[in-house]
């Protein structure tokens, strides 16, 4: 036997009795489900208020409006715009010793529609678009995409759009040069094949009237009106997405792996969130799951991370437990730790010279965290402690977590960021930890059914251990 016979690991796999497989299952066609019906950070969020009120949580507005004081073991929920959502299960210990927080992030890459979009030209109708986020833009041509999203009115009244999903419905795309025509195309650069201009979608070719001027767009129009009561003018209060069509499936022959699009940070937000929920009555510590918006431009405005939402949930909280002052708010996030819950790169033999392979993560081989992250030298960096790293993996071994540790690719090739250098600030331990992703940032992006269920795992040693 040679020696690297002798120092191959056994799979994941061959570990797990029957009881670990039907578990594995469960949670990922759950997880199918999650990620095929919440494809932006609205329906994302509802659904994650939809669980909470299922497992018993209350919403934070019911206890300060009925004056009620919060009590150890109760479960509480805030919602921010709609946009983001942080849970609440209250421990034993006053809330100035700390939380033990669980944050992902549910916006992903995007196509949002502009303000002023709707134009015909060559009688064919587009809406002009804005991608989000750091996508390679020659990806999302020919695609068949859907649209998501709301329509405020200026009665107040939000329209609710969702088109392309379902089986019957029509869907929309950004078209491309043919390949006959193309030799000018094809000399460019890959950030310049398609600019982000060009990234207009494609949304009708019927006339209303054929003799009239933009006939088509006014047909699109009469549609639009027909079915939702939406003007021309009601672009300018709405907020529409253009995603990839259609649901998440299984990957390979073997159904070990999923394909779908927006796991990156979904993938991190459902198991953060089914964590929370499934865990025993917490010990001492009030345990709490994260979920914002933004993070993807920035972390960004009142929804994301960089706003003082959560900062100002947790005062409202400690006042309806009866216990608020400013320095033990500022005790209470100091001594806080905290899993950023986040994707990392995972291997691709097709890209291997991309990344360290002593360092990087692997498909399969369960929950990833990352030390640090940033770009080339740790620059936009949280870069965790050495003591904490301890305390971590101490924590896995105990309840038998699969786990490895990871870079975000070769040194000097780019890099990444999450929200843990914001929450950092506070002075709390924190450290990034998720699942490995292949093609991350791509329309469809792919994860291993193994790592989603160790990271759950993972989640959970968290919450009982920290």
């Amino acid at each position: 036997m040679s020696k690297k016979d002798k120092d191959a690991k056994p799979s994941i796999w061959s570990g797990y009795g029957k009881k670990e497989r039907k578990e594995l299952e469960e949670l990922n066609q759950g997880y199918i489900e999650f990620l095929s019906n919440c494809k932006t950070e609205r329906e994302s969020a509802a659904e994650a208020v939809r669980q909470a009120e299922a497992a018993g949580y209350r919403d934070l507005q019911d206890f300060i409006k009925k004056g009620e004081t919060i009590q150890p073991g109760d479960k509480v929920y805030a919602v921010n715009m709609k946009k983001s959502v942080v849970l609440f299960h209250v421990g034993t210990e006053p809330l100035e010793k700390g939380l033990v927080i669980l944050g992902a992030h549910i916006d992903t890459c995007r196509l949002d529609v502009k303000m002023n979009p709707l134009y015909e030209d060559g009688g064919l109708a587009y809406l002009d678009t804005h991608y989000y986020g750091g996508i390679k833009k020659y990806q999302w041509v020919t695609l068949p995409l859907a649209m998501h999203g709301v329509v405020a009115k200026k009665d107040g009244k939000v329209i609710d759009v969702n088109i392309g999903e379902e089986p019957g419905d029509p869907v929309f795309c950004v078209t491309d040069l043919l390949i006959h025509l193309s030799q000018e195309q094809m000399k460019k650069a890959g950030t310049k094949v398609i600019e982000g201009e060009d990234l207009d979608i494609l949304v009708g070719n019927y006339p209303l009237k054929d003799d009239e001027k933009e006939s088509v767009k006014a047909g699109v129009l009469k549609l639009l009106k027909d079915k939702y009561d939406i003007e021309e003018a009601d672009f300018r209060s709405a907020e529409l997405v253009l995603v990839p069509a259609g649901r998440a499936r299984e990957l390979g022959l073997d159904r070990s792996m999923i394909l779908a699009y927006g796991q990156d940070d979904r993938v991190c937000a459902y198991t953060s969130l089914r964590a929370m929920l499934d865990a025993d009555a917490p010990r001492k510590k009030t345990a709490c799951c994260l979920l914002v918006d933004k993070e993807e431009i920035g972390s960004v405005g009142a929804t994301g991370m960089q706003s003082h939402f959560f900062e100002n949930i947790v005062a409202e909280l400690m006042n309806a437990c009866g216990d608020y002052s400013d320095l033990k708010l500022r005790r209470c996030l100091a001594h806080s730790k905290m899993l950023s819950s986040d994707v990392s790169s995972a291997y691709d033999a097709l890209y291997a010279s991309a990344y360290d392979k002593k360092n990087v993560a692997y498909l399969g081989k369960g929950m990833v965290f990352n030390k640090f992250t940033g770009a080339r030298g740790k620059s936009g960096s949280n870069d965790a402690n050495a003591e904490y790293l301890g305390e971590i993996r101490a924590m896995m071994d105990k309840h038998d977590v699969h786990y490895q540790l990871a870079e975000l690719g070769k040194v000097d090739l780019g890099g990444g960021g999450t929200i843990a250098y914001i929450m950092s600030l506070y002075g709390m331990q924190v450290i990034d930890s998720g699942v490995g992703v292949l093609s991350m940032h791509a329309p469809w992006e792919a994860t291993s059914k193994i790592d989603v269920y160790e990271t759950k795992k993972g989640y959970m040693a968290f919450l009982a251990e920290a």
